[in-house]
Protein backbone atom coordinates (compact mmCIF):
# COMPACT_ATOMS: atom_id res chain seq x y z
CA UNK A 1 0.00 0.00 0.00
CA UNK A 2 3.04 2.05 0.61
CA UNK A 3 4.35 2.07 -2.51
CA UNK A 4 0.63 2.74 -3.66
CA UNK A 5 0.97 6.11 -2.24
CA UNK A 6 3.95 7.06 -3.25
CA UNK A 7 3.25 6.13 -6.76
CA UNK A 8 0.19 8.68 -7.08
CA UNK A 9 2.33 11.18 -5.06
CA UNK A 10 5.09 11.14 -7.46
CA UNK A 11 2.41 11.52 -10.72
CA UNK A 12 0.35 14.30 -8.99
CA UNK A 13 3.57 15.30 -8.41
CA UNK A 14 4.05 15.63 -11.84
CA UNK A 15 1.27 18.16 -12.74
CA UNK A 16 0.59 18.97 -16.13
CA UNK A 17 2.72 16.08 -17.61
CA UNK A 18 0.56 14.10 -15.73
CA UNK A 19 -2.64 15.39 -16.91
CA UNK A 20 -1.73 15.55 -20.48
CA UNK A 21 -1.07 11.86 -20.67
CA UNK A 22 -4.33 11.27 -19.11
CA UNK A 23 -6.29 13.50 -21.20
CA UNK A 24 -4.92 11.90 -24.44
CA UNK A 25 -5.70 8.55 -22.74
CA UNK A 26 -8.87 9.56 -22.04
CA UNK A 27 -9.94 10.63 -25.35
CA UNK A 28 -8.89 7.31 -26.86
CA UNK A 29 -10.58 5.67 -24.15
CA UNK A 30 -13.82 7.37 -25.11
CA UNK A 31 -13.29 7.14 -28.89
CA UNK A 32 -13.35 3.60 -29.43
CA UNK A 33 -15.98 2.93 -26.82
CA UNK A 34 -18.15 5.98 -28.83
CA UNK A 35 -17.16 4.16 -32.50
CA UNK A 36 -17.58 0.48 -31.26
CA UNK A 37 -21.34 1.48 -29.99
CA UNK A 38 -22.02 3.41 -33.33
CA UNK A 39 -21.18 -0.08 -35.28
CA UNK A 40 -23.16 -2.50 -32.84
CA UNK A 41 -26.08 -0.17 -32.62
CA UNK A 42 -26.21 -0.21 -36.64
CA UNK A 43 -25.62 -4.04 -36.54
CA UNK A 44 -28.71 -4.72 -34.06
CA UNK A 45 -30.78 -2.08 -36.07
CA UNK A 46 -30.32 -3.31 -39.42
CA UNK A 47 -31.33 -6.99 -38.34
CA UNK A 48 -34.09 -5.76 -36.39
CA UNK A 49 -35.38 -4.33 -39.43
CA UNK A 50 -34.24 -7.25 -41.78
CA UNK A 51 -36.15 -9.62 -39.36
CA UNK A 52 -39.28 -7.36 -38.90
CA UNK A 53 -39.36 -7.08 -42.72
CA UNK A 54 -38.16 -9.41 -44.25
CA UNK A 55 -36.76 -12.42 -42.74
CA UNK A 56 -39.06 -13.05 -39.58
CA UNK A 57 -38.35 -16.22 -37.58
CA UNK A 58 -36.47 -17.56 -41.15
CA UNK A 59 -37.44 -19.41 -44.07
CA UNK A 60 -38.22 -22.08 -46.14
CA UNK A 61 -37.26 -22.21 -49.63
CA UNK A 62 -38.36 -23.72 -52.28
CA UNK A 63 -35.20 -26.06 -53.75
CA UNK A 64 -34.76 -24.48 -56.62
CA UNK A 65 -34.56 -21.08 -55.35
CA UNK A 66 -31.50 -19.25 -55.73
CA UNK A 67 -31.99 -15.32 -54.99
CA UNK A 68 -28.50 -14.96 -56.82
CA UNK A 69 -29.97 -16.32 -59.63
CA UNK A 70 -33.34 -14.92 -60.95
CA UNK A 71 -32.74 -17.49 -63.72
CA UNK A 72 -34.36 -19.86 -61.53
CA UNK A 73 -37.41 -18.65 -60.85
CA UNK A 74 -39.52 -19.85 -63.60
CA UNK A 75 -38.93 -23.33 -61.94
CA UNK A 76 -38.90 -22.01 -58.07
CA UNK A 77 -42.31 -22.52 -56.95
CA UNK A 78 -44.47 -25.29 -55.84
CA UNK A 79 -47.35 -25.94 -53.32
CA UNK A 80 -45.92 -25.94 -49.84
CA UNK A 81 -45.62 -28.82 -48.16
CA UNK A 82 -48.20 -30.25 -45.55
CA UNK A 83 -46.08 -29.11 -42.48
CA UNK A 84 -45.55 -25.65 -43.53
CA UNK A 85 -48.97 -25.31 -44.85
CA UNK A 86 -50.51 -26.19 -41.70
CA UNK A 87 -48.81 -23.65 -40.00
CA UNK A 88 -49.68 -21.11 -42.64
CA UNK A 89 -53.43 -21.96 -42.00
CA UNK A 90 -52.67 -21.58 -38.35
CA UNK A 91 -51.14 -18.13 -38.70
CA UNK A 92 -47.78 -19.01 -37.73
CA UNK A 93 -46.44 -18.65 -41.45
CA UNK A 94 -46.59 -16.43 -44.40
CA UNK A 95 -45.71 -17.71 -48.18
CA UNK A 96 -44.25 -15.88 -50.92
CA UNK A 97 -44.37 -16.05 -54.65
CA UNK A 98 -41.32 -14.26 -56.28
CA UNK A 99 -41.42 -14.25 -59.96
CA UNK A 100 -39.34 -12.38 -62.86
CA UNK A 101 -41.30 -9.76 -64.51
CA UNK A 102 -41.18 -6.66 -66.70
CA UNK A 103 -42.28 -3.42 -65.83
CA UNK A 104 -43.56 -0.63 -68.29
CA UNK A 105 -43.25 2.56 -66.64
CA UNK A 106 -44.34 5.38 -69.32
CA UNK A 107 -43.03 3.01 -72.29
CA UNK A 108 -40.07 2.67 -70.53
CA UNK A 109 -38.41 -1.03 -70.12
CA UNK A 110 -37.58 -1.80 -66.19
CA UNK A 111 -36.74 -5.75 -64.95
CA UNK A 112 -38.33 -5.95 -61.75
CA UNK A 113 -39.03 -9.32 -59.38
CA UNK A 114 -43.23 -9.64 -58.93
CA UNK A 115 -43.71 -10.64 -55.14
CA UNK A 116 -47.18 -12.26 -53.95
CA UNK A 117 -47.80 -11.67 -50.57
CA UNK A 118 -50.86 -12.62 -48.31
CA UNK A 119 -52.44 -9.39 -47.75
CA UNK A 120 -54.16 -10.77 -44.30
CA UNK A 121 -50.01 -11.79 -43.55
CA UNK A 122 -49.51 -10.66 -39.86
CA UNK A 123 -45.81 -11.84 -40.01
CA UNK A 124 -43.70 -9.60 -41.51
CA UNK A 125 -44.22 -5.64 -40.83
CA UNK A 126 -44.53 -4.46 -44.26
CA UNK A 127 -48.30 -2.71 -45.03
CA UNK A 128 -49.76 -5.82 -47.10
CA UNK A 129 -52.85 -4.74 -45.62
CA UNK A 130 -53.24 -2.22 -48.37
CA UNK A 131 -53.55 -4.49 -51.08
CA UNK A 132 -56.96 -6.21 -49.48
CA UNK A 133 -60.51 -5.43 -50.75
CA UNK A 134 -59.09 -2.73 -53.08
CA UNK A 135 -61.54 -1.66 -56.45
CA UNK A 136 -58.28 -2.09 -58.42
CA UNK A 137 -58.23 -5.31 -60.88
CA UNK A 138 -54.42 -5.54 -59.62
CA UNK A 139 -53.58 -2.99 -56.86
CA UNK A 140 -49.84 -3.01 -56.78
CA UNK A 141 -47.35 -2.08 -54.02
CA UNK A 142 -43.58 -0.66 -53.72
CA UNK A 143 -41.10 1.32 -51.94
CA UNK A 144 -40.12 4.81 -51.86
CA UNK A 145 -36.93 3.93 -53.44
CA UNK A 146 -38.76 2.28 -56.04
CA UNK A 147 -41.25 5.11 -56.84
CA UNK A 148 -38.14 7.29 -57.56
CA UNK A 149 -37.14 4.95 -60.02
CA UNK A 150 -39.94 3.95 -62.12
CA UNK A 151 -41.45 8.03 -61.76
CA UNK A 152 -44.68 7.01 -60.12
CA UNK A 153 -46.89 7.61 -57.23
CA UNK A 154 -50.25 6.83 -55.90
CA UNK A 155 -53.13 6.43 -58.19
CA UNK A 156 -50.73 5.59 -61.40
CA UNK A 157 -51.03 2.29 -63.48
CA UNK A 158 -47.74 0.81 -65.10
CA UNK A 159 -48.30 -2.48 -67.38
CA UNK A 160 -46.62 -5.62 -66.04
CA UNK A 161 -45.43 -8.41 -67.95
CA UNK A 162 -44.16 -11.95 -66.74
CA UNK A 163 -44.34 -15.57 -68.07
CA UNK A 164 -47.51 -17.87 -66.43
CA UNK A 165 -46.70 -21.39 -65.21
CA UNK A 166 -46.75 -22.87 -69.10
CA UNK A 167 -44.07 -20.13 -70.03
CA UNK A 168 -46.02 -17.85 -72.00
CA UNK A 169 -46.41 -14.25 -71.44
CA UNK A 170 -48.77 -12.62 -69.94
CA UNK A 171 -49.28 -8.57 -68.97
CA UNK A 172 -51.85 -6.70 -66.67
CA UNK A 173 -52.13 -2.85 -66.09
CA UNK A 174 -51.28 -2.58 -61.97
CA UNK A 175 -52.41 0.58 -60.21
CA UNK A 176 -50.21 1.96 -57.59
CA UNK A 177 -52.38 2.09 -54.21
CA UNK A 178 -49.56 2.22 -51.79
CA UNK A 179 -45.82 3.38 -51.62
CA UNK A 180 -44.12 2.48 -48.14
CA UNK A 181 -41.27 3.92 -46.35
CA UNK A 182 -38.74 1.19 -45.52
CA UNK A 183 -35.43 1.22 -44.48
CA UNK A 184 -35.08 -2.35 -45.80
CA UNK A 185 -34.21 -2.35 -49.37
CA UNK A 186 -34.39 -6.12 -50.03
CA UNK A 187 -38.11 -5.48 -50.09
CA UNK A 188 -38.32 -1.91 -51.85
CA UNK A 189 -35.36 -1.53 -54.62
CA UNK A 190 -36.31 -3.80 -57.84
CA UNK A 191 -39.37 -5.28 -56.20
CA UNK A 192 -43.16 -4.65 -56.64
CA UNK A 193 -45.61 -6.58 -54.05
CA UNK A 194 -48.86 -7.81 -55.40
CA UNK A 195 -51.46 -9.56 -53.67
CA UNK A 196 -50.59 -13.39 -53.55
CA UNK A 197 -54.22 -14.70 -54.64
CA UNK A 198 -54.72 -12.49 -57.62
CA UNK A 199 -50.81 -13.37 -58.55
CA UNK A 200 -51.45 -16.91 -57.96
CA UNK A 201 -54.53 -16.93 -60.70
CA UNK A 202 -52.78 -14.66 -63.19
CA UNK A 203 -50.08 -17.19 -63.70
CA UNK A 204 -51.73 -20.82 -62.98
CA UNK A 205 -49.48 -21.43 -59.84
CA UNK A 206 -52.31 -21.80 -57.27
CA UNK A 207 -51.92 -22.39 -54.07
CA UNK A 208 -48.18 -21.91 -54.69
CA UNK A 209 -44.65 -20.34 -53.32
CA UNK A 210 -41.16 -19.43 -54.13
CA UNK A 211 -40.47 -19.48 -50.23
CA UNK A 212 -42.62 -19.18 -46.69
CA UNK A 213 -41.75 -16.90 -43.73
CA UNK A 214 -41.73 -18.29 -40.80
CA UNK A 215 -43.16 -16.05 -37.52
CA UNK A 216 -40.42 -15.03 -35.30
CA UNK A 217 -42.02 -16.35 -32.20
CA UNK A 218 -42.15 -20.57 -33.73
CA UNK A 219 -40.02 -22.51 -31.53
CA UNK A 220 -41.00 -25.84 -33.41
CA UNK A 221 -39.06 -25.89 -36.90
CA UNK A 222 -40.36 -28.62 -39.08
CA UNK A 223 -38.41 -31.10 -40.01
CA UNK A 224 -37.56 -32.73 -43.35
CA UNK A 225 -40.49 -30.61 -45.15
CA UNK A 226 -38.65 -31.30 -48.55
CA UNK A 227 -37.82 -27.36 -48.50
CA UNK A 228 -34.82 -25.56 -47.80
CA UNK A 229 -35.03 -23.67 -44.17
CA UNK A 230 -32.39 -20.32 -43.67
CA UNK A 231 -32.17 -19.68 -40.19
CA UNK A 232 -31.77 -15.73 -39.20
CA UNK A 233 -28.43 -16.29 -38.50
CA UNK A 234 -27.63 -17.57 -42.09
CA UNK A 235 -29.83 -14.98 -43.57
CA UNK A 236 -28.37 -12.52 -41.60
CA UNK A 237 -24.78 -13.34 -42.41
CA UNK A 238 -24.34 -11.10 -44.95
CA UNK A 239 -24.99 -7.61 -42.48
CA UNK A 240 -23.04 -9.36 -39.96
CA UNK A 241 -20.10 -9.74 -42.48
CA UNK A 242 -20.35 -6.25 -43.68
CA UNK A 243 -20.52 -4.60 -40.10
CA UNK A 244 -17.22 -6.97 -39.20
CA UNK A 245 -15.56 -5.41 -42.23
CA UNK A 246 -16.99 -1.93 -41.02
CA UNK A 247 -15.13 -2.59 -37.33
CA UNK A 248 -11.82 -4.15 -38.54
CA UNK A 249 -11.36 -0.91 -40.74
CA UNK A 250 -11.97 1.09 -37.41
CA UNK A 251 -9.66 -0.84 -35.65
CA UNK A 252 -6.55 1.34 -37.91
CA UNK A 253 -8.21 4.27 -35.93
CA UNK A 254 -8.16 2.80 -32.45
CA UNK A 255 -4.78 1.61 -33.40
CA UNK A 256 -3.27 5.22 -34.02
CA UNK A 257 -5.08 6.91 -31.33
CA UNK A 258 -3.51 4.15 -28.48
CA UNK A 259 -0.30 4.83 -30.16
CA UNK A 260 -0.24 8.10 -29.65
CA UNK A 261 -1.10 8.36 -25.61
CA UNK A 262 1.13 5.12 -25.66
CA UNK A 263 4.20 7.17 -26.85
CA UNK A 264 3.61 9.99 -24.63
CA UNK A 265 3.27 7.74 -21.77
CA UNK A 266 6.88 6.06 -22.93
CA UNK A 267 8.84 9.60 -23.43
CA UNK A 268 6.93 10.28 -20.30
CA UNK A 269 8.58 7.66 -18.50
CA UNK A 270 11.79 7.50 -20.13
CA UNK A 271 12.38 11.31 -19.54
CA UNK A 272 10.95 10.54 -15.49
CA UNK A 273 13.73 8.03 -14.95
CA UNK A 274 16.47 10.34 -16.77
CA UNK A 275 15.13 13.52 -14.61
CA UNK A 276 15.06 11.09 -11.08
CA UNK A 277 17.91 9.47 -11.01
CA UNK A 278 19.36 10.59 -8.03
CA UNK A 279 15.82 9.55 -6.50
CA UNK A 280 16.36 5.92 -7.53
CA UNK A 281 19.71 5.94 -5.97
CA UNK A 282 18.26 7.33 -2.78
CA UNK A 283 15.74 4.80 -2.74
CA UNK A 284 17.86 2.14 -3.23
CA UNK A 285 20.84 3.49 -0.52
CA UNK A 286 17.58 3.34 1.51
CA UNK A 287 16.88 -0.41 1.15
CA UNK A 288 14.61 -0.72 -1.73
CA UNK A 289 15.47 -3.57 -4.26
CA UNK A 290 16.08 -2.49 -7.86
CA UNK A 291 12.50 -3.90 -8.41
CA UNK A 292 10.82 -2.75 -6.02
CA UNK A 293 12.04 0.76 -8.02
CA UNK A 294 10.56 -1.00 -11.32
CA UNK A 295 7.67 -1.71 -9.36
CA UNK A 296 7.17 1.50 -8.74
CA UNK A 297 7.64 3.17 -11.77
CA UNK A 298 5.46 0.69 -13.64
CA UNK A 299 2.80 1.66 -11.03
CA UNK A 300 3.20 5.07 -11.96
CA UNK A 301 2.49 4.26 -15.81
CA UNK A 302 -0.62 2.09 -15.05
CA UNK A 303 -2.03 4.46 -12.77
CA UNK A 304 -2.12 7.36 -16.06
CA UNK A 305 -5.03 4.18 -17.15
CA UNK A 306 -7.14 4.30 -14.10
CA UNK A 307 -6.72 7.94 -14.42
CA UNK A 308 -7.74 7.93 -17.53
CA UNK A 309 -10.80 5.58 -17.22
CA UNK A 310 -12.28 8.00 -14.48
CA UNK A 311 -11.55 11.32 -16.30
CA UNK A 312 -12.91 9.66 -19.44
CA UNK A 313 -15.97 8.74 -17.45
CA UNK A 314 -16.08 12.21 -16.24
CA UNK A 315 -17.10 13.83 -19.59
CA UNK A 316 -17.79 10.55 -21.49
CA UNK A 317 -20.38 9.15 -19.68
CA UNK A 318 -23.06 12.57 -20.22
CA UNK A 319 -21.59 12.88 -23.84
CA UNK A 320 -22.22 8.89 -24.92
CA UNK A 321 -25.85 8.78 -22.96
CA UNK A 322 -26.59 11.99 -24.80
CA UNK A 323 -25.24 10.73 -28.01
CA UNK A 324 -27.52 7.27 -27.68
CA UNK A 325 -30.47 9.06 -27.30
CA UNK A 326 -30.43 11.72 -30.17
CA UNK A 327 -28.61 8.97 -32.42
CA UNK A 328 -26.70 10.09 -35.26
CA UNK A 329 -28.15 11.33 -38.42
CA UNK A 330 -27.04 9.88 -41.42
CA UNK A 331 -26.89 11.87 -44.67
CA UNK A 332 -29.42 10.78 -47.87
CA UNK A 333 -26.48 8.95 -49.40
CA UNK A 334 -26.41 6.18 -46.63
CA UNK A 335 -29.87 5.19 -48.29
CA UNK A 336 -28.47 4.18 -51.71
CA UNK A 337 -25.80 1.61 -49.98
CA UNK A 338 -28.21 -1.28 -49.38
CA UNK A 339 -27.63 -1.42 -45.66
CA UNK A 340 -30.80 -1.48 -43.43
CA UNK A 341 -30.43 1.88 -41.23
CA UNK A 342 -32.89 4.35 -40.62
CA UNK A 343 -31.92 8.07 -40.26
CA UNK A 344 -30.32 7.97 -36.99
CA UNK A 345 -28.12 4.89 -35.88
CA UNK A 346 -28.69 4.64 -31.94
CA UNK A 347 -25.12 3.73 -30.21
CA UNK A 348 -25.58 0.79 -28.08
CA UNK A 349 -22.72 0.48 -25.15
CA UNK A 350 -22.68 -2.82 -23.54
CA UNK A 351 -21.57 -3.15 -20.29
CA UNK A 352 -18.61 -5.73 -21.83
CA UNK A 353 -17.45 -2.93 -24.39
CA UNK A 354 -16.87 -0.65 -21.61
CA UNK A 355 -15.22 -3.00 -19.21
CA UNK A 356 -13.01 -4.54 -22.35
CA UNK A 357 -11.68 -0.69 -23.06
CA UNK A 358 -10.98 -0.36 -19.91
CA UNK A 359 -9.10 -3.34 -19.46
CA UNK A 360 -7.45 -3.00 -22.95
CA UNK A 361 -6.31 0.51 -21.46
CA UNK A 362 -4.70 -0.41 -18.45
CA UNK A 363 -2.98 -3.71 -19.43
CA UNK A 364 -1.32 -1.32 -22.46
CA UNK A 365 -0.38 1.53 -20.58
CA UNK A 366 0.82 -0.69 -17.96
CA UNK A 367 3.28 -2.73 -20.61
CA UNK A 368 4.52 0.53 -22.19
CA UNK A 369 5.51 1.81 -18.69
CA UNK A 370 7.18 -1.47 -17.94
CA UNK A 371 9.50 -1.47 -20.81
CA UNK A 372 11.65 1.57 -19.80
CA UNK A 373 11.90 0.91 -16.58
CA UNK A 374 13.90 -2.24 -17.23
CA UNK A 375 16.75 -0.41 -17.46
CA UNK A 376 16.58 0.81 -13.71
CA UNK A 377 17.36 -3.52 -12.54
CA UNK A 378 20.97 -2.42 -14.28
CA UNK A 379 21.65 0.79 -12.05
CA UNK A 380 24.29 0.94 -9.48
CA UNK A 381 23.19 2.98 -6.45
CA UNK A 382 26.18 5.04 -5.95
CA UNK A 383 26.36 5.63 -9.58
CA UNK A 384 22.33 6.23 -9.58
CA UNK A 385 23.26 9.02 -6.66
CA UNK A 386 26.05 10.57 -8.76
CA UNK A 387 23.32 10.71 -11.72
CA UNK A 388 24.91 8.71 -14.03
CA UNK A 389 23.40 5.22 -15.37
CA UNK A 390 25.61 2.17 -15.74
Amino acid sequence: MSLLKLALRNLLGARLRTWLNVIVLSFAFVAIIGLQGVYEGMNRQAMQAEIDAEYGGGQFWHPEYNPYDPLTLQQAHGSPPEKLQAMIDNGLATPILILQGTAYPQGRFYPVLLKGIDPNQKILTMPSFVLKNHEAELPALIGERMADSLKLKVGDTVTLRWRDVNGTFDAREASIVHVMRTTVQAIDQGQIWLPLPRLQQLTGMNKEATLVVLDKDVKNIPENTGWVFKDQKTLLRDIQELVKTKTVGSSILYIILMLLAMLAIFDTQVLSIWRRRKEIGTLMALGMTRWSVVKLFTLEGALHGILATLVGAIYGLPLLTLFARKGWGMPEAVDSYGFAIGERIYPIYSGGLILGTALLVLIVTTLVSFLPTRRIAKMKPTEALRGRFQ
